[in-house]
């Protein structure tokens, strides 16, 4: 026992020295609805080029088995900042708008405010999405309050002049430039630090152009005289250049980049059409990798890139139908069945990228079975520091090369869009219902046989998802369902 005790405490002496000697500056790159098989790296056969990205996973380690939690933005983007499930959340299934309330407490832990606390200097530029408590104007008093998570406020009753009281920089960003929803969603303007920019006295009427939720679609409402559309995802790698180059080697700085590309409106830059062989689609998924180029190189330039740990993934799969892959002969997802939105792997299993010299082995790769909860953990892990979050495990050990799996993580759970919960342990993946539950149609299907109500796939011996064996494992169906319920039932934290 004395052995044993002896060995604990030199393990934590050595993770407390790490903590202390290693305190990385941390860039977390997040795109908007890019899929598996959109970055090179994973599809060198695909008709996008993304040579900035790639660099990542030249430099670094590429995950194979990576996943959202959510197939769509909201509810990812919370898991990703709290290390909790979405489904902890007032907001379970369904995306918020620009006119929602904020869904993450004042109290609650999150990345931001825990590396805050550390003496982070804390920043997120781009796409938030995580809703805004918008000041009203007078005569509305108690509206707020009354306001459930899942309606929208009243644009006509907002007080744009006067800065939001809840939104990033209450939950430990100390400097936040934001949209505040999706590139497609009112109100179309910029917030920098809770003060809205440019105040929204104009109007647009939309592009819907009967494209579905692709193109150049984006839908009518408020919107700030000088927005265009084609400048903010320029806007958003300048501000994010701003802030590292206005950062000191003296004090580490956390930067979140939740970029709104390569969601729709799908408008890249004259400069980047037809330089891509899948459409304005491609195009503008390239812009992104130059967006991620010039960011790395300003971290070049400030000296910074030795001592940072730079990761980039996507929020959930894409929106690639079928006809696209096609047209354009560009498998999106990947291999993988389906797309944004589903329970399928192709709704939620992601680019995943990371580089830190020195600690992390260039051009490596891991299967490790990893969820963008993790995050929390992660940072904890890295600063000597306790992650309060349920849902989140550190793959710090991962990125040292130290072990094939992430320490203690019972599963990966995944909701999709319209909530089907999908359980992943091992090579078996459960899906708690019949369709795809997302984007691709039959979304949803009703039994036709008594208690089989749900999918399951071996994704070792059938990555592609295209034999169900439900039916034929009664025990590994109730094994996932019961460790499933399980962790549902988690006490909050």
């Amino acid at each position: 026992m004395k052995n044993l005790a002896c060995i604990l405490l030199v393990l934590l002496l050595a993770q407390h020295t790490f903590a202390q000697k290693n305190r990385p500056n941390i860039v977390y790159i997040l795109a908007d609805d890019l899929g598996y098989g959109d970055v090179s790296a994973y599809n060198p056969k695909g008709q996008i080029k993304t040579p900035n990205i790639d660099q990542i996973a030249k430099q670094g380690m590429r995950f194979l088995d990576a996943h959202s939690a959510s197939g769509v933005c909201t509810p990812t983007r919370y898991g990703i900042l709290t290390g909790r499930y979405p489904f902890r959340s007032q907001l379970p299934v369904g995306v918020l708008r620009g006119y929602s309330k904020s869904l993450i407490a004042k109290d609650q832990q999150t990345v931001a405010n825990l590396l805050a606390s550390m003496g982070y200097e804390t920043g997120v530029v781009g796409k938030w999405h995580l809703g805004l408590d918008w000041t009203l104007l007078p005569g509305n008093e108690g509206v707020l309050q009354q306001t459930d998570i899942k309606n929208e406020l009243d644009p006509a009753i907002i007080d744009y002049s006067k800065k939001t009281t809840a939104g990033p920089n209450t939950v430990g960003f100390g400097y936040s430039y934001i949209l505040p929803a999706s590139l497609d969603m009112p109100p179309y303007l910029f917030l920098e630090n809770h003060q809205v920019e440019e105040l929204p006295t104009g109007y647009t009427k939309g592009s819907k152009e009967d494209k579905g939720y692709a193109g150049p679609f984006w839908r009518e409402g408020k919107m700030a005289p000088n927005f265009d559309f084609h400048e903010v995802l320029p806007r958003f790698t300048q501000k994010a250049e701003a802030f590292i180059g206005k950062q000191s080697s003296q004090k580490p700085f956390f930067l979140y980049i939740p970029l709104a590309a390569p969601h729709t409106p799908w408008m890249p830059k004259p400069e980047y059409k037809a330089s891509s062989g899948a459409g304005e689609y491609g195009d503008f998924v390239q812009q992104v990798d130059a967006s991620v180029g010039a960011i790395l190189k300003k971290l070049d330039q400030m000296g910074f890139s030795k001592n940072t740990l730079v990761i980039f993934t996507s929020d959930n799969g894409p929106y690639w139908r079928q006809d696209y892959i096609d047209r354009f002969h560009h498998q999106s997802a990947g291999e993988f069945r389906g797309m944004k939105g589903d329970a399928f792997e192709g709704g939620h299993r992601i680019p995943f990228l990371a580089r830190w010299p020195g600690t992390i082995q260039a051009a490596s790769q891991s299967s490790a079975t990893i969820s963008l909860t993790s995050l929390l953990a992660t940072v904890a892990d890295i600063t000597g520091q306790k992650s309060k979050a349920e849902d989140s495990y550190s793959i710090l050990p991962v990125l040292q090369g130290k072990v094939n799996q992430v320490p203690g993580q019972p599963a990966v759970i995944v909701s999709s869009s319209v909530g089907f919960f999908t359980i992943r342990k091992g090579d078996w993946k459960l899906i708690e219902g019949l369709g795809s539950g997302g984007f691709t149609e039959p979304k949803e299907i009703k039994p036709s046989q008594e208690g089989v109500n749900g999918q399951l796939f071996n994704l070792a011996l059938d990555p592609k998802e295209t034999q169900d064996v439900f039916s034929t494992n009664p025990q590994k169906v109730a094994e996932l369902r019961a460790l499933l319920q399980e962790i549902k039932s988690y006490p909050k934290k």
